[in-house]
């Protein structure tokens, strides 16, 4: 009898350690993958020059969430740009957001990338995303 029941409690421990192996790591990486800390916005200037005034800059949108996102969208108050920028990769959504890519799916470490003119640089920020984990 008391063989019957250290071998249920065994199978019940291992049974409750792959419950938290499997469900922890999906839980951890969406608390991890909020809009500010896991999507990186950088931007530089290429140098190149448009019409009198103008310098064109180039922005790099990159997924640090161990999982993938969607539906990312950027705030960009006041964005503009004499050069046309692909709809399919930066486009306004609402009144002072941006829907990046599309809104499509984007990979771990993967980026979307596009570029725009103007005589200074917009401020961009994370505004809000959608976590696959």
């Amino acid at each position: 009898m008391a063989m019957m029941i250290t071998n249920q409690l065994l199978v019940f421990t291992i049974a409750i350690l792959v419950i938290l192996l499997v469900a922890a790591p999906g839980a951890m990486s969406q608390e991890s993958c909020t809009a500010p800390s896991s999507i990186d916005v950088q931007q530089s200037n290429t140098g190149e020059k448009v019409g009198t005034f103008d310098t064109m800059f180039e922005v790099t949108v990159t997924n640090r969430c161990t999982c993938v996102v969607n539906a990312v969208v950027l705030r960009a108050d006041g964005f503009a740009s004499s050069v046309a920028v692909d709809p399919m990769l930066f486009r306004q959504a609402g009144d002072t957001g941006y829907l990046l890519g599309d809104g499509r799916r984007i990979q771990s470490a993967e980026s979307v990338t596009f570029q725009y003119a103007w005589d200074h640089y917009f401020d961009m920020a994370p505004a809000s995303m959608q976590a696959e984990c």
